[in-house]
């Protein structure tokens, strides 16, 4: 069972709450120069020229002050709690300028991502939050890009791994 909140729990449990779930991506890969950091709720306006909102928060060490995560307009399918897959989901992005698309065609390997629940009202405390997840794919058309990552499956490796030979482990050959 996952832990969340009380304040989750309560907003849950009521008739009518003014509170929502925010979903927080952060974007990582050696060819960025600082990680893209995405919110999907425009909670307060960060500035008014140019106009752009986000969220901030402490989530992975970012700087509330000078690294807020910027909303972008999105929608998002979480990973599952499936013990016997791996963590998979899929987010949208609308596709509202050419460069999103131009970046996304840009890497050759890997874009790593992780990503956090939290509350609009408490962005310092994690509801749920998946990490060490990989960009796998990108679909792009005019109106949205449809971006997949998922965890690597856990049998995708090797076993044995190695021989328990006596020049790699002396300890069992006494």
């Amino acid at each position: 069972m996952r832990r969340v909140s009380l304040n989750a729990r309560l907003m849950q449990d009521a008739a009518t709450t003014s509170e929502i779930y925010v979903v927080l991506l952060e974007i990582t890969h050696p060819s960025l120069d600082a990680p893209i950091r995405l919110s999907t709720d425009n909670t307060e306006r960060l500035s008014t020229d140019p106009l752009y909102y986000g969220t901030r928060s402490n989530w992975r060490g970012a700087s509330p002050t000078t690294e807020p995560y910027l909303w972008v307009i999105a929608s998002t399918l979480l990973p599952s709690d499936q013990e016997d897959a791996p963590a998979a989901g899929t987010f949208v992005l609308e596709n509202l300028d050419n460069s999103i698309a131009k970046l996304l065609r840009s890497f050759t390997d890997l874009a790593s991502l992780s990503m956090a629940v939290v509350l609009a009202s408490s962005p310092d405390l994690i509801e749920a939050q998946w990490t060490g997840l990989n960009i796998v794919a990108a679909e792009i058309n005019t109106g949205e890009v449809s971006v997949s990552f998922s965890r690597e499956e856990i049998e995708l490796e090797s076993f044995p791994v190695g021989r328990m030979s006596r020049d790699r482990f002396p300890g069992l050959h006494l």
